[in-house]
């Protein structure tokens, strides 16, 4: 049987199918909220599905009706007392059919759109989600709050707002766990006005950690006179702050305004009944370090217990740095003696603090006893604990007792990472032992440590320094294979290099193409370039390279003049090199004391 349905009979409330029809063929309608603004087309494709839901149900029913008229018809309905079951006698449709096969299609929807979801496949998970809800079916909020976050993790908040939107408009209700992953999205990629607003028009209530991802952002950009406003808007709304959101704020007062300010704050958080924790104390005794308080830091170190919070390893790591910068060595082992007398187990970064402290002020000795100590305390060493220790024996010129340390840091089970590598590589080249860097850098593939730019810049730099550029640019090569890209640092090794090497053509070919591929020269790089020209005899050339360095606005250095006043009188000029080194003096663009030492060179 045809149902059809007049047009000019429709019931008030209701759209007629025609009108329905035309306003939806050919391109998008234009979309038109409530007040009559103008909003384009997507709004009305998901503002249409609660109607479309709607007309989806009574399409069923109508349905429903009609086969159950069928039946009576054809002699099927013998007992009208006894009504076939999800009908009722009145006449009227039951319900429970029409639910159970909304109820099915519902699941059967959510069951797919989680699947997509789950698997990563965001974009066809929402356009899947924008297909069903124009469909009238209700999403269910946890594939739709995992739709928000995978979107907000890959930084698409646009997208993930989208969600939010047609959830709200498909008639699902958000739950709080919804909101906190979008604003918590916005924080994260700095659009805290897009945070707030939300927060504004939530249509539920937010909760304590809604309020903590915001004040967290807000403290974090220095807005805390901002933050301050949004804990009493939270206050406002029976939301009370706990221990976090106290932290929060103290951490922030210490940085702006103080540990004096940070301290009223503490006075308030007790009087509110919320106890601070010893985070919240560890926050504090930081501030009062930094502010160069240590006798106050160590007293609250002390007093701590009494305000029922044992500092924990943390507490006295802290202080502990604050005693190394300050140089009170026997203070700072006095406190790890303390520390373990009072079963406060120290860490590994206990221990890294020391022996990078002693390291820096070149007590080796000192450092290496620390080491030693650690696995006693049941804290391996690992290439932190290392790396200072080595570093001191490259600046020490030791490097026998580096490659040393290096050896038994492998032999302990504990390997070096690039840091550990880029620190004998620097030593190796400064002490002009290039070809052991080389084969340290072709044996870090087989360590599984690959390397970085600046390792291949070290090895670069120190064989253009010692006449090996042909070897230089092998690796400039070899790294663009491993698709490092070389920048500014690299070229100006690789040019200096060819013009210390007479090979000043090739070096201004290297500058051209390196120009081309966006790196911009620095001054060391038109010094080399200049030095080379001036070296061959063409300080005409030296002079342009000079005005295209000015040109790209590049400022000269001293160094800059005196190669082309040295350049200059290489060319037998002497008089005119010395009137210009007069005049470059008078203005003060060369030093008198570097202007005299060029003068005895001429």
């Amino acid at each position: 049987m045809d149902l059809i349905v007049p047009t000019n009979h429709v019931h008030e409330g209701f759209c007629s199918f025609q009108h329905l029809h035309r306003e939806t063929t050919g391109s998008f309608p234009v979309r038109v909220d409530k007040v009559g603004f103008n909003l384009g087309p997507t709004r009305l494709h998901v503002g249409c599905c609660k109607a479309r839901f709607l007309l989806k149900r009574k399409r069923n029913q109508v349905f429903a009706v009609s086969k159950a008229e069928l039946l009576s018809l054809n002699g099927k309905l013998k007992d009208s007392k006894k009504p076939p079951h999800g009908h009722l006698g009145n006449g009227h449709i039951s319900s429970n059919h029409v639910n159970s096969s909304q109820n099915i299609e519902d699941f059967e929807s959510n069951y797919h759109l989680r699947r997509l979801v789950r698997n990563g496949e965001l974009e066809e998970g929402f356009k899947f989600l924008e297909n069903m809800v124009y469909h009238g079916d209700i999403p269910d909020i946890i594939p739709c709050t995992s739709l928000i976050r995978g979107f907000c993790k890959l930084g698409k908040t646009r997208k993930a707002t989208r969600v939010m939107e047609i959830i709200e408009d498909s008639g699902a209700v958000p739950d709080i766990i919804t909101y906190n992953v979008l604003i918590s999205g916005y924080c994260k990629s700095g659009e805290i006005d897009n945070a707030l607003r939300l927060l504004e028009r939530m249509s539920i209530a937010a909760d304590v950690v809604t309020y903590n991802t915001i004040l967290r952002t807000l403290c974090d950009s220095g807005k805390l006179n901002l933050a301050m406003k949004v804990l009493n808007r939270q206050m406002e709304k029976e939301c009370y702050p706990d221990v976090i959101t106290y932290t929060i704020l103290i951490e922030a007062t210490c940085k702006e305004s103080g540990v004096d300010q940070a301290m009223k704050l503490l006075d308030e958080m007790r009087s509110r009944g919320c106890k601070p924790d010893v985070v919240t104390y560890n926050v504090l005794v930081n501030g009062i370090c930094k502010e160069g308080r240590l006798h106050e830091a160590i007293k609250f170190l002390n007093d701590m217990p009494s305000y029922g919070c044992q500092p924990n390893v943390i507490t006295h790591n802290i202080i502990l740095r604050s005693m190394c910068s300050t140089g009170r060595w026997m203070d700072a082992e006095k406190l790890l003696a303390d520390m373990v007398r009072k079963g406060c187990s120290p860490s590994v970064v206990t221990f890294n603090i020391l022996i990078n402290f002693l390291c820096r002020k070149g007590l080796l000795g000192r450092a290496i006893d620390i080491l030693e100590k650690m696995p006693k305390h049941g804290c391996p060493p690992n290439s932190l604990s290392y790396n200072p220790l080595l570093h001191g024996f490259c600046k020490e010129k030791k490097m026998d007792r580096a490659i040393e340390y290096l050896e038994i840091m492998v032999s302990r089970g504990c390997y070096p990472d690039i840091v550990t590598y880029n620190t004998l590589l620097t030593a190796l080249c400064k002490d002009g032992k290039v070809d052991v860097a080389v084969e340290l850098l072709n044996q870090l593939s087989s360590k599984s440590c690959s390397p970085v730019l600046i390792t291949y810049n070290t090895v670069i730099d120190g064989l253009s320094k010692v006449g090996q550029t042909e070897q230089a640019m092998k690796l400039l090569h070899e790294m663009r294979g491993k698709g490092l890209k070389p920048d500014t640092i690299t070229y100006s090794s690789l040019v200096g290099g060819l013009s210390r090497e007479g090979r000043v053509d090739e070096a201004i070919k290297l500058f051209r193409d390196f120009g081309r591929l966006g790196v911009k020269p620095n001054v060391i790089t038109y010094n080399s370039i200049m030095l080379g020209l001036c070296k061959a005899r063409q300080t005409d050339r030296a002079i342009d390279f000079l005005a295209d360095m000015i040109m790209r606005g590049c400022k000269p250095t001293e160094a800059t003049y005196t190669i082309l006043i040295e350049g200059i009188a290489y060319e037998g000029l002497a008089k005119e090199a010395l009137e210009l080194l007069n005049q470059l003096c008078s203005k003060g663009v060369v030093k008198q004391s570097s202007a005299e030492q060029v003068a005895v060179k001429m």
